[in-house]
């Protein structure tokens, strides 16, 4: 099993930046998928799920109106659209296999950073 995301780096405030999660090793369209976030010195937290058939989405407070959450069964592959980023979405960002209640079901990407400037 491997899920490898991709895509953070360095954004001044406002800006926008598109992360992305390949998957391998496990039925991926059975699954549905999510990332979630930690910050320094603070707990994980979910930012955004998917559904297997790319269906009912959830989405944190904090980030609603500004992240979209994507996928694409046939490239086995999960996406984080985010834009008007604030320095307060500074962290670390996993990719993850999930339950439909979101909780993490027990394989995880690597990370990628994604640090705001403000």
């Amino acid at each position: 099993v491997q899920l490898q995301a991709s895509g953070g780096g360095l954004v001044q405030a406002g800006g926008s930046l598109r992360l992305s999660c390949a998957a391998s090793g496990f039925p991926f369209d059975y699954y549905a998928m999510g990332w979630f976030r930690q910050a320094p010195g603070k707990e994980r937290e979910a930012v955004s799920c998917i559904s297997s058939t790319d269906g009912p989405t959830y989405y944190a407070d904090s980030v609603k109106g500004r992240f979209t959450i994507s996928r694409d069964n046939a490239e086995a592959t999960v996406s984080l659209q985010m834009n008007s980023l604030k320095a307060e979405d500074t962290a670390v960002y996993y990719c993850a296999t999930v339950y439909t209640s979101c909780q993490p079901s027990g394989y995880w990407g690597q990370g990628t950073q994604v640090t705001v400037s403000s």
